[in-house]
């Protein structure tokens, strides 16, 4: 009924109640315009009773029980349906986040166990490596035993000294098992057999240095030859740089910076003294290492030579001289008179009183350091100046590594 009503068309027209009549026009023109005009009142006339018609059923329709229901539904049914929607959706974020935190507590454990893991097994290693020096300084001290009760396999002082000093090469060298099966085939053997044993031992770690000393020359003849190549332009892919090679390009470009004349030359003249400078010291080491076990093992043959040659040494200078010098009962100058307390170390109170007098007494303050030293108890004026210029120089010590630090850092980022 109500979508009949909607849709339909009156069959009304409305003609009876026309205003004018055309059969009363005199022309043809005035009965044309007569019907024009009641076409036009008919046809208002009709919109106003389809208004009419349509608002009685709007109004049947608005207050029909069964349409509000149905409304009613319809709108409970998409509510439902709306919040079915919001439900399922917090659902699956709940779901989501859920398995979000399970994840995250999953890494976690997986992180934890492996650290832990990591951490149990640095401590397997450390107790392994432990039980380790142990064992190998047990074996050390054993051959060290050993050689000493065999007088090192020499009755000559000189060849039980060179003798002393290989065998500290043997345990400087040599590794556990290594160890190990000399100890044994010493423990089970002669004097004689053991000094073979020795003596072949010595053998093969003097030719395993003089090898790595061959290799270590070969790398370092190769590596003057590839910066060679690198400061004439003749290589075009150079490889990576060792990690000493790139520390000494640090502090030859820190000490020669940009502007400076023939800087990558004098870089390179820094980079070759400093290779030069550590290659000297290394054999200095090496050339001071039999004195150092000379000493020592005459210390322990004989614990009183040392004060016997200070002895011989003292009438010596005695013979030549005549006599003794005696110290001078004078009084020393000022300007080299030492406080007693020159050598003892500064305590926590005075250092506190010194900076305290510092800031009390600045620069422009007449007879500055004779004050300072009278608000420090048992110090003096040059006991203060010199804890002064200590103080300044570990200052700038601290500041010049930290710049070195950060100049470093820069570089490598």
């Amino acid at each position: 009924f109500i979508y009949f009503r909607y849709n339909f068309d009156s069959w009304r027209e409305f003609s009876y109640l026309d205003e004018e009549e055309k059969e009363k026009a005199e022309c043809r023109d005035e009965r044309r315009w007569i019907e024009k005009q009641n076409r036009a009142a008919r046809a208002l006339r009709k919109k106003e009773e389809m208004n009419r018609i349509r608002t009685l059923v709007d109004n049947a329709y608005s207050c029909d029980p069964r349409i509000k229901k149905f409304k009613e539904e319809e709108k409970a049914k998409k509510e439902a349906e709306k919040k079915a929607k919001v439900e399922a959706k917090r659902k699956e974020q709940e779901a989501k986040e859920k398995q979000r935190q399970a994840e995250l507590e999953a890494a976690r454990l997986a992180k934890e166990k492996e650290e832990e893991e990591v951490r149990q097994q640095a401590l397997v290693a450390k107790k392994e490596k432990e039980i380790q020096k142990k064992a190998i300084k047990k074996e050390r001290q054993k051959l060290r035993t050993t050689c000493k009760n065999w007088n090192y396999f020499s009755d000559n002082e000189a060849d039980c000294v060179k003798m002393m000093e290989e065998v500290e090469k043997l345990c400087d060298r040599l590794e556990l098992a290594s160890l190990q099966c000399l100890n044994e085939a010493l423990t089970s053997t002669t004097r004689e057999g053991g000094k073979a044993a020795v003596v072949k031992q010595i053998e093969e770690i003097n030719e395993q240095i003089r090898r790595e000393k061959e290799e270590a020359e070969a790398r370092m003849r190769q590596a003057t030859k590839s910066s060679e190549k690198s400061t004439t332009g003749g290589g075009g892919g150079s490889k990576n740089w060792p990690e000493d090679d790139l520390q000494l390009l640090i502090k030859a470009v820190n000490l020669f910076p940009a502007g400076t004349n023939s800087r990558y030359s004098s870089s390179l003249v820094l980079k070759a003294l400093l290779t030069i400078f550590n290659l000297i010291t290394s054999k200095i080491q090496l050339l001071f290492r039999p004195f150092q076990y000379s000493v020592q093992y005459l210390l322990l043959v004989d614990p009183h030579q040392k004060d016997d040659i200070n002895k011989k040494a003292f009438d010596k200078f005695k013979k030549e001289h005549g006599a003794v010098p005696q110290m001078d009962s004078a009084a020393p100058s000022e300007r080299f008179e030492g406080s007693p307390l020159d050598s003892l170390p500064w305590t926590t109170e005075e250092q506190k009183l010194l900076e305290q007098a510092l800031k009390t007494y600045p620069v422009n303050t007449p007879e500055r350091w004779e004050k300072i030293a009278a608000a420090v108890p048992g110090r003096s004026k040059k006991d203060c100046m010199k804890r002064y210029k200590e103080l300044v120089e570990m200052v700038k010590a601290k500041k010049a590594a930290q710049e070195q630090v950060m100049n470093a850092t820069k570089v490598k980022k």
